[in-house]
């Protein structure tokens, strides 16, 4: 069913509500078959109370309300009704078997429409009710109607709006894209420019200000076609330098009105800063401001404007880089040098070092050759022989810094006994602790503690632990080291009752040179590179090392954790000094070639005593006169030589028939692996670091004449 009314269509689905209100059963059936016809969705209750329950819960477009009920009587009911708000105006009917003109006026005054006496006559009652229901559902079709044309405005606008912003958002991507596509300022100006020009603006300019005047770049559109080009910050006109300085003052849009001749104001011109945030790094001048009353649009400009800006940081930060890189790259040349030079020292020193040592060796050898048997001479030569060997390590750590800063220390391992290790250590470690009158207690195994490892390494290990101990205790105080087995673990424990160690310096004390606080007198002496270096030593052995204190007066306690062998292999002994000699099955005719007379001459005794015929010569050129007549068959050569080095005297004897096939052997205070590898390109077949151990040069001779007697036919080369 459907109804029309003022031209409006009623659609089957859309009903209204009718409220009828009335205490009687009868009365409310005789109503509601009345009112079915309408075909509405009609509801009846017996009460104010219902009635008003059910207003709050829906909209209603006609209420029939009876005068007479028991609770609360009808105009009760319609005052309370009113002070609702989607009831403040909805038609009320009042039914009532009599009325007089009181009870009419205080009705109308309720707002009710109309009185209806009962009994009612069907076709009025149903005409008059048809009326308000015809109006209720005309209101509601238009008040959909009103806001269907409302939801379309508003969807229209937000279409529009949406494709003007698309086209923003496309156009500063795109602006985006261009300006970040240089790190050039020059350009960036440029481009920002032919961004602005002719779609935003007839003309533009670009300040970029510098630190003064001179540097200040200005960059404007000219022309049609407009073409970009630099000009100087004079040639803008007064108005627009005031706007421009105004708008990098005070960090806004200044506005220039424009006046057009015979048509009154035009579009504005406007200066726009480049800024982040608070930060001016230039003015955008347009003029005129196309569309400028449109607030979207100098949206744009300022978006574009921000965007400019950070392109021009970008190339401001990049061109800062680019000057920081130069002048790193000029200091790290700079540095290069600087270590290229070290090296070199270091390289000199080394070798002026290292000869001293070679003559002292070479001396204490020749004691124990000659003396004659006495307990304190040999205990006297023995002790000076492990010192010097001591003192040879320590000149090389010493000298080699980038090698220890960078842990690049080759270890020369072996099978060897940990019992061993830490004697040599308490020996190294006697004078320290002596000196200070320290208590020493030592705690190791009956049986071997054996593992594979540099002995001399580890030794440094245990006597830099216990000169650390030795260092920071006080007179007459303990120190003990105690060497245990557990689970294939070797553990070494080296603990004093000094002054501890601080909380705050207990996790780094293996950093290099950390130390804790010292007195004045710097009397406990020392780099803070000792602790280092047992760190890296112990984990080049696979092991790891930890320290812990309980404070302060509190003493310390070192724990070195190595891994044992689990099973040994015993090494080959070395062959003692007869053995050595024994192993050579003849004499052979030695060249030493050294400018240190003292390392020469010792050399040339060790030899001798080992039954060679030796020969010294003190310069290269000596050494090529010498070679012929002599022809020796080993030559013993020191590189560092005045003159001729070692190097060329090597290559010229290689071209001599006499010593073509000789055993050469470097003996040098450089012992770089450049300059080993050096050495072997040279021609040498070994090489030795000074002081060479007068045993080892014996022993390459030996070696050297047994591969020749067995039939090698040259000298296999040798390394050191």
């Amino acid at each position: 069913m459907s109804s029309t009314f003022g031209g409006l269509t009623q659609e089957p689905a859309e009903l209204a509500d009718i409220l009828i209100v009335d205490d009687m059963p009868e009365k409310l059936l005789v109503f509601e078959t009345v009112l079915e016809e309408l075909g509405q969705n009609i509801v009846s209750v017996r009460s104010g109370s219902d009635a008003l329950r059910e207003i709050l819960r829906r909209e209603f477009a006609v209420i029939l309300l009876d005068v007479n009920m028991p609770d609360i009587d009808g105009f009760e009911t319609a005052g309370l009704i009113r002070r609702y708000k989607r009831s403040a105006h909805t038609p009320i009917i009042f039914i009532t078997s009599y009325a007089d003109e009181v009870q009419t006026v205080r009705g109308y005054s309720l707002g009710a429409v109309d009185y209806i006496l009962s009994p009612v006559v069907p076709e009025v009652l149903r005409s008059k009710v048809k009326v308000f229901v015809d109006l209720h559902l005309m209101q509601r079709r238009l008040r959909v109607q009103a806001d269907e044309r409302v939801a379309l405005a508003q969807a229209e606008a937000a279409r529009v709006a949406a494709e003007e912003s698309t086209q923003r958002a496309g156009f500063l991507s795109h602006a985006s894209s261009v300006l970040g596509g240089s790190l050039d300022l020059e350009v960036g100006a440029r481009r920002l420019i032919e961004l602005v020009v002719p779609g935003l603006a007839d003309r533009a300019t670009v300040v970029l200000p510098g630190e003064t005047d001179d540097h200040t770049q200005v960059f404007r559109s000219e022309g049609s076609p407009p073409e970009v080009s630099g000009c100087p910050m004079t040639s803008l006109e007064p108005d627009e330098r005031d706007a421009i300085a105004r708008s990098m003052a005070e960090r806004r849009v200044v506005q220039v009105a424009r006046e057009v001749e015979g048509s009154g104001w035009g579009p504005p011109a406007a200066a726009v800063p480049l800024m982040i945030g608070q930060k001016v790094l230039g003015t955008l001048w347009i003029d005129p401001v196309r569309d400028a009353a449109n607030p979207l649009h100098w949206g744009t400009l300022e978006d574009l404007a921000g965007r400019a800006a950070i392109a021009f940081e970008n190339a401001r930060l990049y061109r800062t880089l680019q000057v920081e890189i130069e002048e790193r790259r000029a200091a790290e040349t700079k540095l290069q040098e600087s270590s290229r030079r070290k090296d070199e020292f270091l390289a000199m020193l080394s070798h002026e070092l290292r000869n001293p040592l070679a003559p002292i060796r070479n001396a204490l050898e020749v004691i124990r050759r000659v003396a004659p048997p006495d307990p304190k001479l040999s205990w006297a030569t023995d002790v000076t022989g492990r010192q010097v060997k001591h003192l040879t390590r320590l000149v090389e750590e010493l000298l080699d810094v980038a090698r220890i800063s960078q842990g690049k220390i080759a270890l020369q391992t072996e099978v060897l006994d940990l019992r061993t290790v830490i004697s040599m250590a308490l020996e190294t470690a006697r004078p320290a602790l002596e000196s200070r009158s320290h208590r020493v207690t030592h705690r190791l195994p009956d049986h071997p503690v054996l593992l594979r490892g540099d002995a001399a390494r580890l030794a440094q290990v245990v006597s830099n632990l216990l000169h650390n101990a030795a260092k920071y205790t006080e007179s007459g105080g303990d120190v003990s080291v105690v060497l245990e087995v557990t689970s294939g673990l070797a553990s070494i424990t080296v603990s004093d009752t000094g002054i501890g160690i601080e909380a705050d310096l207990l996790p780094n004390v293996f950093d290099l040179f950390e130390q804790g606080k010292r007195s004045l007198d710097r009397s406990q002496g020392g780099l803070g590179v000792g602790l280092t270096l047992v760190q890296r030593l112990v984990r080049l052995h696979k092991g790891d090392v930890s320290v812990t204190s309980r404070g302060a007066g509190q003493g310390s306690t070192f724990r070195v954790v190595l891994p044992c062998l689990s099973e040994v292999v015993t090494p080959q002994a070395e062959p003692d000094v007869p053995a050595a000699e024994a192993a050579a099955t003849s004499a052979s005719r030695v060249l030493v070639v050294d400018d240190n007379r003292d390392a020469a001459a010792t050399t040339a005794m060790c030899l001798e005593i080992a039954g060679h015929e030796v020969r010294t010569v003190h310069d290269g050129l000596q050494a090529l006169a010498l070679a012929p007549t002599f022809a020796p068959d080993v030559v013993v050569l020191d590189i560092g030589l005045p003159g001729l080095d070692g190097y060329a005297v090597a290559a010229r004897l290689r071209a001599l028939p006499q010593t073509s096939r000789s055993l050469m052997i470097a003996v040098t205070g450089y012992g770089r692996d450049a300059e080993r590898q050096q050495a072997l390109d040279a021609g040498f077949d070994a090489h030795l670091v000074k002081p060479a151990e007068p045993v080892r040069l014996v022993e390459l001779i030996a070696r050297w004449r047994e591969s020749a007697a067995g039939g090698a036919g040259s000298a296999a080369p040798f390394t050191a």
